[in-house]
């Protein structure tokens, strides 16, 4: 009888979840559309600012710990599948890596930039030509810098403008040989050649450290889900292994390790984060037709 209740409890529980995920998705109630501000509609305006793939995540994670509660009667269940299936993804996935993103930006437009000198362009209507052809990461500070040029913007202030723009160490060492470029004339394409040269050997140096620093990641993410399986038919299989956790302090226990376990993800993630390098702004003045730095 027990046993039924709790099943009826929990269908119940799962189909209110889904109500509640339907109504805020549709956003057509009262309190979300009418500009109310009480906490229903701030939390419709939250959950619409969630990208699909993460109000699917948080929908599968309160259905199952709802699930997990009704088959294993253990209330932390209610705390941790969902907070495990919520955060866990982003924990044991490949953090972003901007720096390699920015280097092979850079590298292909550098590129694009000396096939286009080669033809005898000049600098900047190299830079107005690649426009269309720089890669997506950093297209708009690209298409900023050509519209600056347009504007018959000095080149020295384009680009340090550009190096604001993309906010990199090696966008920086990119603008300051094309200033330089600017100044050489026929010159500019072995400038760039030579700039591109070195956008490659670190490149190469950041992938190698970036494939250095996936291989914990891989160990632990193996070492979670093997974990998570083992105590997961523990808890299915042998109720009496997780007895001290039933009762008395022993379900915030079992909620407070699992929080360390999961901050403890954390820590390691952002400890494999490639820190932000110093940057070197290029700051130029013209001085008898000249850039001083």
């Amino acid at each position: 009888m027990i046993a039924l209740l709790a099943g009826l409890a929990a269908t119940i529980c799962v189909a209110g979840v889904f109500l509640i995920v339907a109504g805020l998705r549709r956003g057509s109630g009262g309190f979300a559309r009418n500009g109310g501000t009480g906490a229903l509609a701030t939390l419709g305006r939250r959950w619409r600012r969630l990208n699909v793939a993460r109000q699917r995540l948080i929908a599968i994670g309160l259905v199952g710990g709802v699930i997990a509660l009704a088959i294993t009667r253990w209330v932390p269940a209610l705390v941790i599948v969902p907070v495990g299936v919520i955060v866990l993804p982003g924990l044991l996935g490949d953090p972003r890596n901007r720096d390699i993103e920015v280097l092979e930006a850079l590298d292909r437009w550098v590129r694009a930039l000396m096939a286009s000198l080669l033809t005898g362009k000049s600098v900047p209507d190299a830079i107005r030509s690649t426009r269309r052809q720089a890669p997506p990461v950093i297209s708009e500070a690209v298409s900023m810098a050509a519209a600056r040029l347009d504007e018959r913007w000095p080149l020295s202030e384009v680009m340090v403008s550009f190096t604001d723009d993309v906010d990199h160490a090696d966008a920086d060492a990119v603008a300051a040989a094309l200033i330089v470029a600017g100044q050489r004339g026929t010159a500019a394409a072995a400038t760039l050649e030579a700039l591109a040269d070195s956008l490659q050997d670190r490149l190469a140096a950041a992938r190698d450290i970036d494939n250095e620093r996936a291989k914990p990641r891989i160990v632990v993410r193996q070492v979670t889900a093997v974990t998570g399986v083992v105590l997961g038919l523990a808890l299915v299989t042998s109720p009496s292994y997780f007895a001290p956790y039933r009762s008395g302090v022993g379900p915030v226990v079992a909620v407070v390790l699992a929080l360390i376990y999961i901050g403890a993800l954390a820590k390691l993630q952002a400890a494999s984060r490639p820190s932000p390098r110093a940057r070197v702004r290029p700051s130029v003045t013209a001085v008898d037709g000249g850039l001083k730095p």
